[in-house]
């Protein structure tokens, strides 16, 4: 039997437990983790947070905790890795395009995580912002990734007690704007002196993959004669990482179908 250290750290101690009950015992929402460590709602959402942070955990599609990459067993390839690969020509030929830096990001709970980063060669230019995180509703591709959803379904996860302090009405009115214009714009948002232009990438379910943004020092946003330009070249470029995932899926599902067909007894 294991005696509990001396001086154990209650923190760490809750943030293993609740690594151990997502992987062990499945999705948690919340109100589940506070119930079951015995703490604050709010503790348990930043422990949480913290291991969405770190890849211990992530948020599915009914805004429950599941274990993430790190905990999954057997190990998989990681979704993200393959994305990067398909991505990274078009992110090439888009910075080659503009000269200005692009990146990758994904939704990781309420927030965006960079995955992905491709510098442009100016000598004033937005460095490398890969492993990053930033808030879904102030990121230019987390606001584009947001637009993929419907109104009510954005309205119904800000107005929960555990998301982010957002002006609801605003937020829907930017929505809105995205999808009319075909892509996002965080004008120093969320970072004094960089402007960004994000577009989201769908999957072949027609959901948000990824968004690819390009960063631009404000200073050069602000001469907005180049901004049809940039905006055409990150529809190619997003056009283009979607192709590539579409082909990826139809060579999976052909690969399936040839398998099972050899695999078949002769009749």
């Amino acid at each position: 039997m294991k005696n509990r250290p001396a001086y154990g750290i209650d923190s760490v101690d809750h943030a293993l437990r609740l690594a151990l009950l997502l992987q062990q015992e499945g999705p948690l929402r919340v109100t589940d983790a506070a119930e079951r460590l015995g703490v604050a709602r709010s503790t348990a959402h930043r422990l949480l947070a913290m291991l969405v942070y770190r890849d211990f955990a992530e948020r599915d599609g009914e805004r429950r905790y599941v274990a993430g990459p790190v905990l999954r067993r057997p190990p998989a390839v990681e979704p993200v890795a393959r994305l990067r690969s398909l991505a990274l020509p078009h992110l090439r030929a888009l910075v080659r395009r503009v000269d200005e830096t692009a990146s990758l990001q994904v939704l990781s709970g309420d927030q965006v995580r960079f995955v992905l980063t491709v510098e442009c060669d100016q000598v004033l230019r937005i460095g490398d912002r890969e492993g990053r995180m930033l808030p879904t509703h102030l990121a230019s591709g987390g606001l584009a990734m947001l637009a993929l959803r419907p109104d009510d379904e954005v309205a119904a996860r800000y107005a929960e007690p555990d998301a982010p302090e957002v002006d609801g009405a605003r937020l829907l009115r930017t929505l809105r704007q995205v999808r009319r214009q075909g892509y996002a714009l965080n004008d120093q948002a969320t970072e004094t002196g960089v402007s960004a232009l994000g577009r989201a990438v769908r999957g072949p379910d027609g959901a948000a993959a990824a968004a690819v943004a390009l960063a631009i020092p404000t200073v050069r946003f602000r001469r907005r004669s180049r901004l049809p330009a940039w905006v055409e070249a990150l529809k190619a470029a997003t056009t283009g990482v979607e192709r590539a995932l579409s082909a990826e899926m139809t060579a999976q599902v052909t690969a399936e179908v040839t398998a099972e067909v050899t695999a078949e007894p002769p009749g």
